[in-house]
């Protein structure tokens, strides 16, 4: 047999067998139903989940795109939060800003190019570093994240309803998860799906209130409660808590933002002593390692 052709097979042996133990090796939040994945966000004292906040920024990876992502699951089980916005055409792909500048090799708004041009960019680390990812589409980043963790879908230019068309046609409720900015936006899912998983904007005593005012049931959401500890957050822990709502902290504006990953460390572990069940980071392999 030709020894070029045999090592050429050892080749794709080897690489697929690093390939498969690489995706045993993650660590999988797998819900088979809504009612599993209501399940996992249930209050309870003591318990700790981590957000990749648009993925990660972490060792030369780029936020928004499934390397990162799954980079993550290989450290740590977490969610993460990701930024659906539409390009020229239609097709919904994850960017965070409304330019391709600051996160890719392209320029302008990414409302001005189709998929077609979008899809040949590079997107650019946290330092302004061309990589080898590419911008991926929220159809691959759902259909990727299917029995290894939940996305939580932020609301940039995209439509509630092609949003919530979006979930039906993937059948994925049971891991993917919509923030919603008032009991409005929350009802309007629910009514397209009671099932539907809401991470939902309460800043204060007042917006808690208006959800209990308008029926939004508690059991399927967690609370996005701002990102600092402060005070006024006991009083939102005690009322989330008593109705079964895990509250989340994100240190990526803020605590993130420190100089050494020791200061970050002990922010991120003073956030889960003050009462927050989930922590929101940029930096979520940091936040593992601190609290773990």
């Amino acid at each position: 047999m030709n020894t070029r052709f045999l090592v050429g097979i050892l080749l794709f042996l080897t690489v697929g067998s690093q390939s498969s133990a690489q995706e045993q090796s993650l660590h999988r939040l797998d819900f088979k139903s809504p009612k599993q994945l209501h399940r996992f966000f249930k209050y309870k004292k003591g318990k700790k989940v981590i957000s990749g906040h648009r993925g990660t920024i972490e060792q030369g990876l780029t936020e928004n795109s499934i390397e990162g992502m799954e980079a993550v699951l290989r450290h740590t089980p977490a969610f993460f939060e990701i930024d659906p916005r539409l390009a020229k055409d239609g097709v919904v792909v994850l960017m965070h800003d409304a330019t391709l500048d600051r996160t890719t090799t392209g320029t302008g708004k990414l409302a001005d190019y189709t998929w077609e041009h979008v899809k040949q960019l590079r997107l650019k680390d946290r330092n302004g570093n061309e990589t080898d990812h590419c911008i991926p589409t929220l159809a691959a980043a759902i259909e990727w994240a299917r029995g290894k963790t939940v996305l939580n879908l932020d609301h940039k230019d995209l439509p509630l309803e092609q949003t919530a068309e979006i979930i039906r046609k993937h059948n994925a409720y049971a891991f993917v998860m919509v923030t919603v900015h008032s009991p409005e936006e929350a009802r309007y899912y629910l009514d397209q799906n009671s099932n539907q998983m809401l991470s939902a904007h309460m800043l204060t005593i007042e917006k808690f209130q208006e959800y209990k005012a308008a029926g939004i049931p508690f059991n399927r959401m967690i609370v996005y409660i701002g990102p600092k500890i402060k005070p006024e957050n006991q009083e939102l822990y005690r009322l989330l808590n008593a109705e079964g709502v895990m509250c989340m902290i994100s240190a990526a504006p803020t605590y993130d933002k420190l100089e050494t990953e020791e200061a970050r460390a002990n922010a991120y572990r003073a956030i889960f002593a003050d009462g927050a069940s989930i922590l929101e980071s940029d930096l979520p392999i940091e936040v593992a390692r601190a609290i773990h």
